[in-house]
């Protein structure tokens, strides 16, 4: 069963960048608008981490994480609690109510992930990924460009090329399948990291991992099948 993450803040914007920063790892996203939602969760659902923001209204974030670490039967769930400034009184407030860990907003990527790892170590464990060499085309920025691919499973594509895209980017791709040379794959999707140099993220190949956001008709069903058969 994946582990799952309770996101509570009041600001819809701060919970989407939350949910993008853990979005492709294998981790269940649950999210509350404010303390009394929040509590009524965990009681519910007993999630492995809490990330709360401390000014909410109604119940506010302290006073929702007090609650949890009274309660002797959720004690245990970590609570990390988010500010929208590194002040001293709001950091003394969320110490004192109890919480294991302080994040600061706007949330730097790499610390908000650090932190996060710390109580949920499968944050890194993705999708399960097929090998795949093939020739792929991809465009960004009206430009088309070309590279190989390296492997490939639902939600994604790992590509080896040259050319060099910053992470965020958006792009379309298009590959053929091996031994169905007939269908190609269509899809767009976004880059989730990229890989510039030999001491770069995987192995020694520079390129990038996309994350796939929509597909062209048929494709996903065909990409689905051809996973299936390689499982």
């Amino acid at each position: 069963m994946p582990k799952q993450v309770l996101l509570v803040d009041d600001v819809s914007m701060f919970l989407e960048i939350q949910k993008d920063f853990l979005k492709g790892s294998m981790i269940s996203v649950l999210c509350a608008r404010d303390g009394v939602e929040a509590l009524a969760i965990v009681n519910r659902m007993r999630p492995d981490l809490v990330i709360m923001d401390l000014y909410m209204p109604g119940l506010n974030g302290a006073e929702c994480c007090a609650a949890i670490k009274r309660n002797p039967e959720l004690a245990v769930t970590p609570v990390i609690m988010a500010t929208g400034a590194a002040k001293k009184e709001d950091l003394d407030i969320c110490r004192a109510a109890g919480c294991d860990a302080l994040l600061t907003k706007p949330f730097d990527r790499s610390l908000y992930l650090d932190t996060v790892r710390r109580y949920i170590p499968e944050l890194d464990r993705r999708e399960k990924r097929t090998p795949l060499v093939t020739r792929v085309r991809f465009q960004a920025y009206r430009v088309v460009m070309s590279g190989m691919t390296r492997d490939v499973s639902r939600g994604g594509l790992s590509i080896t090329t040259d050319y060099s895209l910053d992470v965020g980017t958006e792009v379309s791709v298009a590959f053929s399948l091996p031994g169905e040379p007939e269908t190609v794959i269509q899809a767009k999707g976004v880059i989730r990291w990229k890989n510039d140099s030999p001491a770069g993220k995987n192995e020694n190949l520079s390129g990038f991992g996309i994350e796939f956001t929509a597909f062209g008709e048929g494709s996903a069903a065909a990409l689905r099948r051809y996973l299936a058969s390689r499982e």
